[in-house]
């Protein structure tokens, strides 16, 4: 067990200073990394600013269907029965004639002549059914299940209330964030792609510039892992020191966005809510850095080493 130990040990060591007396390859490989980890930083704290902005977005939009004054409270309470079991549906809510008129009362108490006009006409305001979707880019599913016949005929003519610049303006929003994410995940895997072929070459000069040291080495019997582990160290210390330096650089653009811009949001984008999502998940995006850096960097080199010291793989 010690001498696993002390091999081991060695390992490290040796891949250590082979980082150190190869500085100057590793900056191209770690510039890379950086921008890989940066990336994939960001887009995983875009993707939960994203997907928060949208929620909050869904909480306030519900879909008005009108029901005709014909329609009993029985029926009503059927119908909102039926919408509560669609999927997409997160919650419904039913209004009676009055209640939908004080409803109506209190989104216009500063217009006094629309409540005047409300009540002396006897009340026009129908029965509503208020639904509140759980995701927008499916919304379509609840209009087609009000655009049944059997469900049309309850409804006042232009009912529901979801439809023209409104569904527009809300489908125009949904894509925007669909393809945004979409950006950030071809950047991610570009990126990770260029990352990985710059550290294969750097492994490669470093294994051609110790090449008389490996062949002394297989002469005294080194194994194959004790040869290739301070390749796999060196790849590893790329990717821990880029994904701290990523993590660095994005907790200081978020400070420079909410301090010195003195912003709260770009576009879709919630920088305070971005901000305070990197600082609650703090060790849990920082180990998701560190797990993707030592990932990239220790295939890259396992690949490296296999294809140019031609291992056994026994």
């Amino acid at each position: 067990m010690r001498r696993r130990l002390n091999t081991l040990w060695r390992v490290i060591h040796t891949g250590i200073v082979n980082f150190i007396r190869n500085a100057t390859l590793a900056v191209a490989a770690m510039a890379v990394m950086v921008i890989t980890l940066t990336i994939v930083l960001f887009s995983f704290i875009t993707n939960a600013t994203f997907s928060n902005t949208i929620q909050q977005i869904t909480d306030k939009i519900d879909i008005s269907v009108f029901l005709q004054d014909s329609v009993s409270d029985s029926s009503a309470k059927q119908l909102v029965s039926e919408l509560q079991k669609l999927p997409n549906v997160k919650s419904v809510s039913y209004l009676n004639k009055q209640q939908a008129l004080n409803s109506y009362i209190q989104q216009n108490a500063n217009n006094q002549d629309l409540v005047a006009a409300a009540t002396e006409a006897g009340n026009p305001i129908p029965a509503t059914i208020l639904i509140k979707p759980r995701d927008l880019n499916k919304i379509q599913d609840i209009k087609d299940f009000l655009s049944k016949p059997a469900i049309a005929k309850l409804q006042i003519s232009g009912s529901p209330s979801y439809s023209g610049d409104r569904k527009k303006a809300i489908d125009n929003i949904t894509h925007a964030t669909n393809i945004l994410r979409r950006i950030g995940v071809i950047a991610v895997i570009v990126f990770a792609v260029v990352c990985a072929l710059i550290i294969f070459n750097t492994i490669q000069m470093a294994i051609f510039n110790r090449r008389d040291e490996i062949t002394i080495m297989r002469l005294l019997g080194a194994s194959t892992s004790y040869i290739r582990g301070p390749f796999v160290v060196e790849s590893v210390t790329y990717g821990i020191l880029s994904a701290i330096i990523s993590v660095l650089l994005v907790n200081s653009a978020f400070a420079a966005a909410s301090s010195a811009l003195q912003a709260s949001s770009l576009g879709l984008l919630d920088i305070n809510y971005a901000n305070s999502f990197f600082d609650n998940n703090f060790w849990l995006l920082l180990t998701l850095q560190l797990t993707v850096g030592i990932v990239i960097g220790a295939v890259s080199s396992v690949i490296a080493t296999s294809r140019y010291l031609k291992f056994r793989t026994k």
